[in-house]
């Protein structure tokens, strides 16, 4: 099956990969962490304002491949300090509807760039 890239114009790469990735009727959409896309640094405050960037940032890929957070199926959370989990449960609930796409959310020792968060999805093209 052929991949097809998902390209976002304020979507930034921290290495060699695409931010999604279209085969078939699902969207991988690969990890964000805050980084604002008008500088390309990491977002300044706490994990409130960084899951709100990562989800930002997710939200324009999606919309690159035409979709939206009702199509997300799945998503995966790494927080490099868990007590972080409440705030960041409560930011993720504003940008999903139930029924919520299935979650794992982990606990993680680093991420690039001293990130607090990051997150990545899987998204389900709908059927005409």
């Amino acid at each position: 099956m052929s991949r097809i890239p998902v390209i976002a114009p304020n979507a930034t790469a921290v290495g060699p990969y695409s931010p999604g990735i279209r085969t078939g009727d699902t969207v991988y959409l690969s990890g964000q962490t805050p980084l604002d896309p008008a500088t390309g640094r990491l977002v300044e405050g706490g994990i409130d304002t960084q899951a709100h960037q990562c989800l930002r940032n997710l939200g324009a890929i999606l919309k690159s491949a035409g979709l939206d957070f009702d199509d997300v199926v799945k998503c995966n959370v790494f927080l490099t300090e868990m007590n972080d989990f409440a705030v960041m449960n409560r930011v993720y609930a504003g940008y999903f509807s139930e029924p919520y796409p299935a979650r794992t959310t982990i606990g993680v020792a680093a991420l690039p760039l001293g990130a607090r968060i990051e997150i990545e999805m899987v998204a389900a093209v709908p059927r005409p």
